[in-house]
């Protein structure tokens, strides 16, 4: 899915500014990185509220058309208000196609419901991440990865290691290779018991 974002290049800054832009619907923001230096711009609010509710959006490689210059760039952050439906600020990436970029992409798990810890052993399915950092070249960078679960038995789980990357996108795992997912294995009646008397 390809997503392109409008924007206008701001030249007041400040938070005086920033009130008077959201006033307006729009959304102070800033891109970064690469040869240019930072440039303040301002987006559409609905705009943006609109793209940041879709998954794919947080994890492609998105066209930004400052007026009418058109630049690739990855979200790298959005703060939004505590409490209403309102994107404060946003801060982008620029990226090229000759750089590897780290980026965070979702998980998709499926045939959660045929694995044999759930259907056999009545088991529940753990999600310990939803996300992963991946490196790659922005054109191999992959909406989602796909966990698949149709093997994974009670008692078992599935590491960051054992996930399959599409070609030229590698896993950032920084320090052990932590669990993603995992059927927990149920208790037996008597270590139930136990447990509950040890409890009480």
């Amino acid at each position: 899915m390809k997503f392109q974002v409008e924007a206008r290049k701001r030249i007041l800054q400040g938070s005086g500014a920033s009130r008077r832009l959201r006033r307006q619907k729009r959304v102070p923001a800033i891109v970064y990185g690469g040869a240019a230096g930072p440039q303040a711009i301002d987006i559409d609010h609905n705009e943006i509220l609109l793209n940041l509710g879709k998954e794919a959006f947080h994890a492609s490689v998105l066209t930004l058309n400052i007026d009418g210059v058109a630049e690739s760039v990855v979200l790298r952050d959005s703060q939004r208000h505590p409490w209403k439906p309102l994107i404060l600020h946003c801060d982008f990436q620029r990226v090229d196609a000759q750089h590897a970029i780290h980026q965070r992409v979702p998980l998709h798990f499926i045939n959660a419901d045929i694995a044999p810890g759930v259907k056999i052993s009545g088991g529940n399915v753990s999600h310990t991440h939803n996300d992963i950092e991946v490196s790659c070249l922005p054109q191999d960078l992959p909406a989602y990865i796909e966990v698949d679960l149709q093997n994974l038995e009670a008692g078992h789980s599935i590491h960051a290691s054992e996930l399959v990357f599409p070609a030229g996108v590698k896993p950032v795992v920084h320090g052990d290779d932590y669990v993603v997912v995992s059927i927990p294995a149920k208790k037996a009646p008597a270590e139930a018991e136990e447990g509950e008397a040890a409890a009480g």
